[in-house]
């Protein structure tokens, strides 16, 4: 089992994905055991003194005005707890959980919180136990961190509210606990506070995000090769030399992918033959410039992800100089922009791959194929009502890509009174991507069948070990009618495991 170690220093985006989906188990460095007692040694300290120090011996939000006693500080901490786990809806997914949770642990452990080794390293064995507790959907505003979401973990640290167990089922947290020999932790002050104050769920989901966008603006570029292939396409406006006079990083690398894929195909560059055309559509000719785009927009969120990973996101901090400050860095403005940049860069390449599919399927416009691709075409329809389902999942991510961040509702008796959305933001964008994935797939579906229908004409090398592979997958080719949807969901299986990619770079080696 792969082992990931928490220091003080913050952790990389694939420590995130080995835990959150790979199982990973977590251990914390000796490093951070000592940045943990030491940071306590400072909060204790404080708690002993008569003057009141905000999350130690006050309040919370607009409650920190009140100064409280040492023998009710137990009680605020379980308190604050059970009153932020306020969350409703439908549960969010495991691996979401287990990413926030180790996020939570990775501030924890950087020594900046205050809290006790004994909680960080509890916090470490309900990941190992593989006890995930019950989030809901609704209750952050990403701001103060993602309360609520937090708030429902650190309940069950206490052993308190429900959770998932190794095998799936749900139960009460006290039963899981108990069962792994894992003892409820009773929180100090600060403590319930530390817990729940971060942009962890926010950062979890964009984390995952990245990775899954990564594959799949590849695979966008494999599909957009394919249906220029299909549609006699030129592959001239992908030369290196047109993309370099346009520096952006993303457009080139987009364009040399598509150029690999389409290397040694005979079906580009007919556009002089039987329907002569001076040049392709925008969707099939600028494919590089929109994905290349998008692909622009990860490199920017990646750098944010990056910068938030190694960040120690709390309030109050523990700074090394022994003081215990207030400050603003729990607000997701930095994670919620970049969420929603995602998800209208999504959007969009949604948007052109349907564009191209439409084509394909239009015999006004698909140069020679038949209507709708289909074997005969009015006694069958085809493709028809693929493109429909397609389109039905581009309008919904047109609706997504609104920005949740531009939003805020303001809290806490106005003592909150500008919020960054961020959670609602990730929540979008994971629609987003799994609606951006079956898009994708259609367009997979559509434009392998168009290119077998282009009978004497040999495609490019790697199309061809696309569509090999995408048949051995149970994606039928051309032929009657018959029942659409499980074709579909084979192609959609093939683009979110990687093998799409995995098969175009059988031929062309690693793609960008």
């Amino acid at each position: 089992m792969h082992t990931v170690v928490v220091g003080t220093s913050g952790v990389t985006a694939s420590d995130v994905l080995a835990v959150a989906r790979g199982g990973a188990r977590v251990e914390l460095s000796d490093e951070a055991v000592a940045a943990l007692a030491a940071a306590r040694e400072i909060v204790d300290a404080l708690a002993a003194k008569p003057e009141p120090v905000y999350g130690v011996s006050t309040g919370f939000g607009a409650l920190a005005t009140r100064h409280i006693s040492q023998e009710l500080r137990t009680q605020l901490q379980r308190n604050i707890v059970r009153s932020h786990a306020a969350g409703m809806g439908p549960r969010v997914e495991r691996e979401v959980v287990r990413a926030l949770m180790f996020l939570r642990l990775k501030t924890v452990c950087s020594g900046h919180t205050g809290v006790r080794p004994e909680v960080a390293q509890t916090m470490a064995d309900l990941l190992n136990a593989g006890i995930t507790p019950v989030v809901h959907e609704y209750g952050s505003l990403g701001c103060s961190g993602d309360l609520a979401p937090l708030s429902h973990c650190a309940l069950a640290l206490m052993g308190e509210g429900d959770a998932e167990g190794p095998d799936g089922t749900v139960r009460p947290a006290a039963e899981l606990l108990a069962e792994h020999g894992i003892a409820p932790v009773e929180l100090r002050e600060k403590e319930g506070l530390a817990l729940l104050n971060g942009t962890d769920g926010m950062l979890g989901m964009l984390v995952m995000a990245l990775a899954d966008l990564d594959t799949l603006y590849t695979s966008a570029d494999i599909t957009a090769a394919l249906s220029l292939e299909a549609l006699f396409g030129t592959d001239k406006v992908l030369a290196p030399e047109l993309h370099a006079i346009r520096p952006h990083p993303g457009q080139g690398a987009s364009a040399a992918n598509m150029l690999a894929v389409l290397k040694d195909s005979q079906l580009t560059g007919h556009h002089q033959d039987d329907a002569p055309r001076v040049q392709d559509a925008y969707s099939v000719r600028c494919a590089p410039q929109v994905a290349g785009a998008g692909r622009d927009t990860l490199a920017h969120a990646r750098l944010v992800a990056e910068r938030e990973l190694a960040a120690a996101v709390d309030n109050p901090v523990v700074l090394p100089d022994g003081r215990v400050e207030s400050n603003g860095n729990f607000h997701g403005a930095p994670v919620a922009y970049v969420l929603d940049f995602l998800a209208i860069a999504a959007a969009d390449l949604a948007s052109i791959a349907e564009r191209r599919t439409d084509r394909l399927l239009d015999k006004n416009r698909s140069h020679g194929l038949p209507p709708f691709l289909a074997d005969d075409p009015g006694v069958d329809s085809g493709l028809m009502i693929a493109q429909y389902t397609q389109a039905a999942l581009v309008s919904e991510m047109k609706r997504l890509a609104v920005p949740a961040s531009a939003d805020s509702i303001p809290s806490s008796a106005m003592q909150e009174d500008h919020v960054s959305m961020g959670w609602s933001a990730a929540r979008k964008l994971r629609t987003a991507v799994d609606n951006l994935t079956r898009v994708l797939a259609i367009e997979l579906y559509a434009a392998t069948r168009a290119v077998e229908l282009r009978e004497g004409l040999t495609p490019a090398p790697a199309t061809r070990a696309v569509i090999d592979a995408v048949r051995e997958a149970g994606v039928e080719g051309p032929g009657p009618d018959r029942f659409l949807a499980p074709d579909l969901a084979a192609a959609d299986a093939f683009v979110r495991d990687g093998l799409l990619v995995a098969a175009a770079e059988k031929v062309t080696g690693p793609l960008r």
